[in-house]
């Protein structure tokens, strides 16, 4: 069910669902970007529809990559996403990714590395209603990261937070707290909330 082919070196998924549903997306060149699975991100997608909808959010994907599940949730119905990544290969497969699927109008690219990009968006006042946080397993960075979205996190909004299945995070981290937690092969995927929010 990975619905993932490889050419050329390169790993190529889809867009699951909603209004560019079946486009294929690019990843970037090289081995320093690794899309979600398609099996995990239907997953996470589904999960999101059961509990609010996608319908009229603030989305900001960090560490976006080929940009796949900001343009998902697009897809799926988001207002607006912010992809936030530094690389250069990423960003020329993302903003190709999101040309191709006419998502580019409903999306800001920050090419920028994500400390600064919070540090932009701080600064503007931004809000989000949900926030991907999927960093290369190997960075380590996801507490860190996670303990300086507080101010970006409308009160009922969400983070989800991918790490390897091994590499549980804290229950609390900052303001948040993890609220559900879910586990697909090697890779795991931790939503966290103020208190108040309901659990998936």
């Amino acid at each position: 069910m990975y619905n993932e082919t490889v050419r050329f070196g390169r790993i190529q998924v889809r867009v699951i669902a909603g209004a560019a549903g079946g486009l294929k997306l690019t990843a970037p060149a090289g081995n320093a970007t690794r899309p979600t699975a398609d099996r995990v991100k239907e997953a996470l997608f589904s999960i999101l529809e059961g509990m609010h909808g996608l319908a009229d959010t603030q989305v900001l994907d960090l560490f976006a990559g080929s940009g796949a599940l900001g343009i998902e949730a697009l897809s799926r119905g988001a207002a607006h996403a912010t992809l936030v990544d530094k690389s250069r290969p990423a960003l020329a497969a993302l903003r190709n990714n999101l040309l191709h699927t006419n998502m580019a109008e409903r999306a800001t690219v920050l090419a920028l590395d994500v400390f600064t990009s919070i540090e932009h968006l701080l600064r503007h006042k931004a809000r989000f209603d949900l926030i991907f946080l999927d960093p290369p397993y190997a960075l380590g960075v996801q507490r860190t990261v996670l303990e300086r979205l507080g101010p970006l996190l409308a009160p009922t909004g969400l983070i989800v937070a991918e790490a390897a299945s091994r590499d549980r995070l804290p229950e609390q981290i900052g303001p948040f707290h993890c609220i559900d937690r879910r586990v697909y092969g090697d890779t795991a995927l931790e939503f966290f909330a103020t208190e108040r929010n309901d659990a998936p």
